[in-house]
């Protein structure tokens, strides 16, 4: 078996949670391949009975035919390792460094039964959603897409934007706002979650447009069919907006029409054990605990 380890600096307390997780993979004769950014930061931090073998980008990623990616940080961290697995297939883990974590949800006292699941192929596979962004500049090359939300925002902070929306063809509404976040159910609880958007199933094959801070209160976010294709026509007075990818963004003309569909391909989450998607939002968001308690 070969594991991947991807990863953005982490804490000093957390190195020996690396360690204890490099140590098992090598107990259990895992080949390990790594990041170039995280074995810089970790190096001299760690031992390795054997140097890994390195990666730099998404197609020396996949000469290296991992069997697993570990994204060691937050959920921003596995969003990033999505650029390097793409279309590859390669199921990835996130190990949460960070404060919450919704898809990087196993924490440091759950890395020993995680690698345990894995070793004996304990463990479900989600496959999630992405959406792909296309313009006729391309401007994330062949970055387009998105596991998250494709988020269009005022690159001024002082007026709003005016965003003209449309599903399948059809005019569904005109939107002054700070922004317009259209996002998958994975996610909904990210951006589109502290702008008021529903909470989504994974699985559940839909897409939510949620406006951030709109002029008007009676709009409210809206899900469609992930068949759906969305078209996007902004103004702006200072004829520049921003568009982002996750957390990838780029400033373009208003004039620029954005079609926003379903990507080709789907993302590979594991899932350990008794480690839902049902389970993780419970706990992140402490439902059904009395604080007064």
């Amino acid at each position: 078996m070969t594991i991947a380890l991807f990863g953005n600096n982490y804490p000093e307390y957390f190195s020996k949670y690396i360690q204890h997780l490099i140590k098992r993979l090598e107990n259990e004769h895992v080949k390990i391949v790594m990041e170039q950014n995280l074995f810089s930061f970790i190096n001299d931090k760690v031992r390795f009975q054997k140097q890994p073998d390195i990666f730099t980008n998404h197609q020396e990623l996949i000469t290296l035919e991992p069997d697993f990616l570990f994204s060691i940080g937050g959920d921003g961290t596995l969003l990033n390792a999505v650029t390097y697995v793409r279309d590859s297939d390669i199921p990835i883990l996130g190990i949460n460094t960070g404060r919450l974590g919704f898809i990087s949800s196993i924490a440091a006292d759950q890395i020993e039964k995680a690698i345990t699941d894995i070793i004996k192929e304990n463990f479900k596979i989600n496959e999630r959603t992405l959406l792909q962004l296309n313009t006729s500049k391309e401007l994330f090359s062949d970055k387009n897409f998105a596991l998250n939300e494709v988020a269009v925002l005022k690159k001024d902070t002082s007026s709003m934007i005016k965003i003209d929306a449309f599903v399948d063809e059809e005019f569904l509404n005109t939107y002054w706002a700070d922004g317009l976040v259209v996002s998958t159910p994975t996610g909904s609880t990210g951006y589109s979650l502290s702008c008021g958007g529903p909470i989504i199933m994974p699985g559940t094959n839909n897409i939510i447009i949620t406006p951030n801070a709109p002029h008007n209160l009676n709009v409210r976010p809206i899900v469609i069919s992930d068949n759906s294709i969305i078209k996007l026509k902004v103004e702006d007075r200072d004829q520049l907006a921003l568009v982002s990818l996750d957390s990838r963004s780029r400033a373009f003309e208003s004039n620029l029409e954005l079609t926003i569909r379903k990507a080709n391909f789907k993302i590979k989450l594991v899932q350990p054990e008794n480690n839902s998607f049902t389970s993780t939002i419970r706990n992140k968001l402490m439902w059904g605990l009395d604080k007064r308690s």
